[in-house]
C-alpha cells in the first residue's frame, strides 16, 4: 500500500480544492447535493464511531445526529479555505455526537482507558471522552474512506479484468509478471491498463475530496 499511501500524501497537490458543494448544502431544496453529501461521509462517520467504542447501534446514531449537525450548522460555516478546513470543522462536529453517545450509557459502566490491559465486558469498552485521540483515528478513516470511494467510482467506469489489473498493481503493488499470471493479461498490457486507469482514478479523488481543503 505504499504507492496508494504516496498518492494520498500528495493529492493536496493533485487536486486543487473545491468548494461549491459546500456551497450549495447551504440550501435544503439542493436533494442532490445532500446524497452526495450523505454517500460520500456516512461511512467515515461510521468508522469514527465504531473505532472509538461505540456500538453498531450507536455509530448509526453518531451518523444520523452528525447529518442532522451538519445541516443545522452548515449556513454559518464559510465555504473558504482561509476560514479553516471542512474536514476539521465535520470531525469536531462527528466528535460531539460521539461523547453525546458515550455520555448516554449507564453511569455504572466504567470507561475503557486507553492503557487500560484487564479484560472487560463487551458493553464496558467505553473510550474516556477526555483521552479519546479522534484525530488519530479520523485521519485513519479519512484516508480509507478516501481511497475505497475512489476505487468504486474508479470500478463503475472500467471493465472488470481492467480493474481488477489496476487494484492488484497499483493499489496492492503487485509486480507486474504476476498480476499477468493472476490475470491473463500480458506484462505489457498491465502497463497500458495502469496508465488508462490512473487518470480516472485521480479524477475519482478529486470527486471525493469535492468537499474539503484536506488542510
Amino acid at each position: 500500500m505504499k504507492q496508494t499511501k504516496r498518492v494520498l500524501m500528495s493529492k493536496e497537490e493533485l487536486i486543487p480544492t473545491r468548494w461549491s458543494l459546500i456551497q450549495r448544502l447551504k440550501s435544503w431544496d439542493d436533494q442532490e447535493s445532500w446524497k452526495d453529501f450523505f454517500e460520500t461521509y456516512w461511512r467515515l462517520i461510521y468508522g469514527v464511531a465504531l473505532k472509538s467504542g461505540l456500538t453498531n447501534s450507536e455509530a448509526e446514531d453518531v451518523v444520523q445526529d452528525t447529518v442532522i449537525s451538519v445541516s443545522k450548522k452548515i449556513g454559518d460555516f464559510k465555504a473558504d479555505p482561509a476560514a479553516g478546513s471542512f474536514k476539521g470543522w465535520l470531525m469536531q462536529l462527528t466528535r460531539w455526537r460521539i461523547i453525546d453517545q458515550i455520555r448516554k450509557r449507564s453511569p455504572e459502566v466504567p470507561y475503557l482507558r486507553q492503557n487500560q490491559t484487564e479484560r472487560t465486558p463487551e458493553t464496558a469498552q467505553i473510550p474516556d471522552p477526555a483521552g479519546l485521540d479522534l484525530e488519530k483515528i479520523w485521519e485513519e478513516e479519512w484516508n480509507t474512506n478516501l481511497l475505497k470511494a475512489a476505487l468504486e467510482k474508479v470500478q463503475a467506469q472500467a471493465n472488470a479484468r481492467h480493474y481488477q489489473v489496476f487494484y492488484l498493481h497499483v493499489i496492492q503493488e503487485v509486480p507486474p509478471d504476476k498480476v499477468a499470471a493472476i490475470t491473463g493479461v500480458s506484462a505489457e498490457q498491465v502497463y497500458v491498463i495502469k496508465h488508462r486507469l490512473t487518470p480516472l482514478f485521480r479524477t475519482a479523488l478529486k470527486q471525493v475530496e469535492d468537499l474539503t481543503s484536506g488542510r
